[in-house]
């Protein structure tokens, strides 16, 4: 395994919106842990009629929903304001204890939760520390603060070794 190899996600998706959510549910997922900005909606945004609408899919599907942010509670709760999900504030992403109260207020456990999110060293490096399956979207807006840039660039690097990884694999089977 290559060093870059443990920053890989599990998965990606384009878009927290079109992930496979009832395929998830099928294979024994009950709790979706969601990063906020840059995921869900631009950075600092409140909920837009789509995440409101995804949410309450996800809900009628049989998913818990939990925001595990890095952000302070006025931003957050103005976030799940109309929503109405578990909250986890100010986790300290890629620590593991947000994750572990996440699935507390879920009710859920490593093998039935997932965590979607945009970021590689806090989102994706946080679940993997716990074995968390996760999902890495592409962010919604290019327009972000200078300490999520300056992440961007490793991060394209360990994307690029990713992809290349993974189509290597697809050409071995």
């Amino acid at each position: 395994m290559s060093f870059l190899e443990i920053w890989y996600p599990d998965e990606r998706c384009a878009s927290a919106f079109d992930i496979d959510y009832e395929g998830l549910y099928a294979q024994g997922i009950r709790g979706v842990m969601f990063d906020i900005d840059n995921t869900l909606v631009p950075h600092g945004a409140d909920a837009d009629e789509r995440s409101i609408a995804l949410m309450k899919r996800l809900r009628e599907i049989g998913l818990d929903i939990c925001f595990v942010s890095n952000n302070q509670r006025e931003r957050v709760l103005r976030f799940n304001r109309e929503i109405g999900a578990h909250v986890v504030i100010n986790a300290h992403k890629p620590a593991k204890s947000g994750y572990l109260r996440g699935m507390a207020l879920m009710g859920t456990d490593l093998a039935s939760t997932v965590y979607v999110g945009d970021q590689i060293f806090t989102d994706v490096w946080g679940a993997k520390r716990l074995g968390m399956r996760n999902i890495l979207t592409d962010p919604i807006d290019p327009r972000e603060e200078i300490q999520i840039i300056l992440k961007r660039v490793p991060e394209r690097l360990i994307l690029r070794s990713y992809e290349k990884h993974r189509h290597e694999g697809n050409q071995d089977g």
